[in-house]
């Protein structure tokens, strides 16, 4: 029986470029690849994906014509890793709509074994960060809901930092707090990823 490292496709549902939770992914990353997980860090915001919309699919279905190519590197980078750490904002206490069109866009992937190519035996690790107490915490919850839902097992420990401003200060080191939290989903993710690569 051989193990093979697990392979993680990293991204936050930010699109700002000095992103609060893009600092806080960093951290995870390190964490990982520290563990000896082999990281894929992206940007949604270079990948300038369209809003989902059937009747375009549809329309490029029909005249043969290339999907979208944020669309399909996107789903080609799912299809290559098999864990996701992913690093969600809270927008009005829910997921942020760059994260949801990623999503919509991926669970359109079709396979020999049917619908759900990108998700089907993924796991993946959430976490959130943002200025105020709460640390993004109750988008969190419809993040997972969404991902149970497509066939992703989303492991437990989800991670949420509050004032992030003070916990990750930039240009400064982390706190210890946040490193431990940080190092426990981590934990999580690369153990409950590593276990499905048993061969």
């Amino acid at each position: 029986m051989t193990t093979t490292q697990p392979n993680i496709l990293a991204f936050t549902g930010s699109l700002r470029k000095e992103s609060h939770n893009r600092r806080l992914l960093k951290i995870g990353i390190d964490r990982l690849r520290g563990l000896g997980a082999s990281v894929t860090e992206i940007e949604l915001r270079d990948l300038n994906l369209p809003l989902f919309d059937e009747d375009m699919e549809a329309a490029q279905t029909a005249s043969g014509a290339p999907p979208h190519p944020g669309v399909a590197k996107l789903q080609e980078l799912m299809l290559s890793h098999n864990a996701l750490l992913l690093s969600c904002p809270e927008y009005n206490s829910s997921i942020t709509p760059a994260l949801k069109n990623a999503i919509d866009w991926c669970s359109r992937r079709v396979d020999e074994h049917g619908p759900m190519a990108c998700y089907r035996g993924k796991v993946a690790g959430l976490m959130a960060a943002s200025p105020g107490a709460l640390g993004g915490i109750r988008g969190l919850p419809e993040v997972r809901r969404i991902l149970s839902n497509i066939g992703v097992t989303v492991v437990p420990g989800d991670y949420a930092c509050g004032s992030v401003h003070e916990c990750i200060p930039a240009g400064s080191e982390p706190t210890d707090a946040v490193v431990a939290g940080v190092s426990r989903l981590c934990g999580n993710l690369f153990h409950a990823a590593s276990a499905l690569q048993i061969r």
